[in-house]
């Protein structure tokens, strides 16, 4: 069994790593940390897992304790990975990294973006990438994977068939996406309020928003040089989901798009491109690890439309980190992740 080990298990993604797990045949969560909540029994926080974690404790965070793991994931704010991931890779420790710590491979672009001093800088140059659809060789190897945030998952697996085949206007690409509430994570705040965000909906971080630099640099990846991105957030009145509309202005006309996208992820478990014509629910997703797609041409023009949902907790954020799990240590990539989204 991999000895499992998860820091800051009192957030959305850290309830959502246990759940997961508890139906992976081949992990076992040992070491569940939480400062605030040591002491307390995780099903007595989250009853939903009452009977597969009903010994387990939250703990304060111990180096030994975690170090002693296959496998540390870290389900907290930003920064909080700096600290200790170079102590745990020291003991062999494999590290997945959920929070945006070193997502960026520039030092100076996360202290701009994240308001303080990148505390790793020196554990950048081998921190891989964790989106399994463009790195799965490197995630094989690696010791310290930075598991790719929500809104780039659906923003990037909607544009990169495009931008592989070169296909697209790069200089004028725009990505119009909505979240859940939850993205916000589990902390109270006054926007997150059901009668704040309840019948409501608005956009956000226009100006800039700090997945902007990560999905711009997987993009500027895919085509090798700059691109140009338009990125507007939307908060919508559900709890899980994300809506990305992608747009792209493609003047080949000779290109069957369905069959370009239907191609590119032909061999993905986790894509699934559908029928032509067709306009992905957020529903259809939900507790899922799965990213579905749609690509059209309205009325025939040049201006394609990218449609591509997901659960943000899931293949977003908790699923995406075991699916990176599974891919390090060489199991099967789909162990624990098969199941279907929840409807209605």
């Amino acid at each position: 069994m991999v000895k499992v080990g998860i820091v800051g298990g009192t957030g959305y993604t850290g309830v959502e790593l246990l759940r997961l797990l508890a139906q992976h045949p081949e992990a076992e969560v040992v070491v569940i940390t939480s400062r605030s909540e040591a002491g307390v029994k995780v099903a007595d926080m989250y009853p939903n897992l009452r009977g597969h974690y009903d010994a387990l404790a939250f703990s304060v965070p111990d180096s030994a304790a975690l170090g002693a793991c296959d496998v540390v994931f870290f389900a907290t704010p930003h920064g909080v990975a700096h600290a200790l991931a170079g102590e745990l890779l020291a003991a062999g420790t494999t590290v997945i990294d959920l929070s945006a710590d070193f997502r960026l491979q520039d030092a100076d672009e996360w202290a701009r973006w994240y308001g303080q001093p990148h505390g790793a800088p020196e554990l950048l140059g081998e921190a891989v990438y964790g989106l399994p659809e463009v790195n799965r060789e490197q995630i094989k190897q690696a010791r310290l994977i930075a598991v790719a945030g929500c809104y780039p998952t659906a923003t990037q697996l909607g544009f990169l068939p495009l931008l592989e085949a070169g296909l697209a206007d790069i200089s004028r690409l725009i990505a119009d996406c909505k979240s859940g509430v939850s993205g916000a994570g589990r902390g109270a705040s006054v926007g997150s309020l059901f009668s704040e965000a309840g019948e409501s909906m608005k956009a956000y971080g226009v100006k800039g928003h700090r997945h902007l630099p990560e999905i711009s640099q997987g993009l500027r990846r895919a085509v090798g040089g700059e691109i140009g991105l338009t990125f507007v957030p939307h908060l919508t009145p559900m709890i899980r989901g994300i809506h990305a509309t992608l747009y792209a202005t493609v003047v080949d006309h000779s290109i069957d798009l369905q069959a370009l996208f239907e191609q590119r992820y032909a061999n993905e478990p986790f894509v699934d491109v559908m029928p032509a014509g067709s306009h992905p629910e957020t529903r259809s997703v939900r507790g899922a690890n799965v990213c579905r797609l749609a690509v059209h041409r309205p009325q025939g023009g040049d201006l394609v439309v990218v449609l591509s949902v997901i659960d943000n907790l899931v293949k977003g954020a908790s699923g995406q980190a075991i699916q990176c799990m599974n891919i390090r240590l060489g199991l099967d990539e789909r162990m624990g992740l098969s199941h279907a989204g929840m409807m209605p």
